[in-house]
């Protein structure tokens, strides 16, 4: 598989999916999938041949989509098979996850039987640190600690689940339910400090989980967690049903066909270039430097 990241300088963070580039151009960044997999934060590791590209060009196309519908992204263009240029923004410091369905931490936390249906879309908060676990909090713990302002939140809500009517929908589409997904946010500023909060990070099986509409498989990165399948068969499955990829796939005897990727058309975000913004009326906080 071909390293684009040979003549990249040193990363300006290092995750355990992606990395992060300085991008071409002032207030751009380049944002690399790597095919390695985890899961318990860490503690299950593997690298699957396949996954960063699968990931990569899956995200772009939902980033992509989002802005039919008016949410605003972070995505620019798909610069190869496992790179996207992006728009730098200050990430907010919170994972926001949208459940449709019981499934994962919240059954053991709550006491709910899995698979139950809420009644509607919920909303939880989490604070990006890994050294913490992730620990859930609430809006008061938010504005308390400055993560966020109530401006900023209420966005951020209102963003949120726009996505998650969209991808429902999206996915239904394609015979498959999405039960929750994780999202991040960043803030954006105008020429005159306008504040504005974009969708960032990535929309893939990493951070969705996807049951197939009729059997119930699952499809996303729980076949890796819960050990139920080839990780990779399944993001396959979703890169088809939605047109990614060819309907062979794009592996050959376990390893990306390169040759397979050379025919794949580059994903660009034209929407997203003529767009306007909704400014958040907020105070705070400060334009970083």
């Amino acid at each position: 598989m071909k390293d684009y990241t040979m003549n990249r300088s040193k990363p300006l963070y290092e995750g355990k999916a992606k990395t992060i580039y300085e991008g071409p151009e002032p207030g751009t960044l380049i944002q690399y999938f790597k095919d390695d997999a985890t899961a318990g934060n860490g503690a299950k590791h593997e690298v699957i041949a396949g996954k960063g590209v699968l990931n990569n060009r899956i995200s772009a196309h939902i980033m992509t989509k989002l802005e039919t519908v008016g949410v605003p992204t972070h995505f620019i263009r798909s610069m190869n098979m496992r790179e996207q240029l992006v728009r730098k923004v200050d990430i907010i410091p919170l994972e926001v996850v949208i459940r449709n369905v019981a499934t994962g931490s919240i059954v053991p936390r709550l006491g709910v039987e899995e698979g139950s249906y809420f009644a509607q879309p919920l909303v939880e908060f989490y604070y990006k640190k890994d050294e913490l676990n992730d620990p859930i909090v609430s809006e008061q713990h938010i504005i308390n600690f400055g993560w966020a302002d109530p401006y900023e939140l209420e966005e951020i809500v209102f963003q949120a689940l726009r996505v998650n009517d969209f991808l429902c929908g999206l996915f239904s589409a394609i015979g498959l339910s999405l039960i929750d997904f994780k999202l991040e946010f960043g803030r954006l500023y105008g020429e005159y400090d306008e504040l504005y909060i974009i969708l960032a990070d990535e929309i893939s099986p990493d951070n969705c989980r996807l049951w197939d509409a009729k059997t119930g498989e699952r499809m996303d990165k729980d076949r890796f967690r819960k050990d139920l399948g080839d990780l990779v068969e399944g993001y396959q499955e979703i890169a088809k049903r939605l047109g990614l990829i060819p309907a062979d796939g794009i592996l050959d005897d376990g390893n990306v066909d390169e040759q397979k990727l050379e025919g794949l058309d580059k994903i660009e975000n034209e929407l997203g270039q003529k767009r306007r913004l909704r400014s958040v009326k907020t105070g705070k906080p400060p334009r970083k430097n």
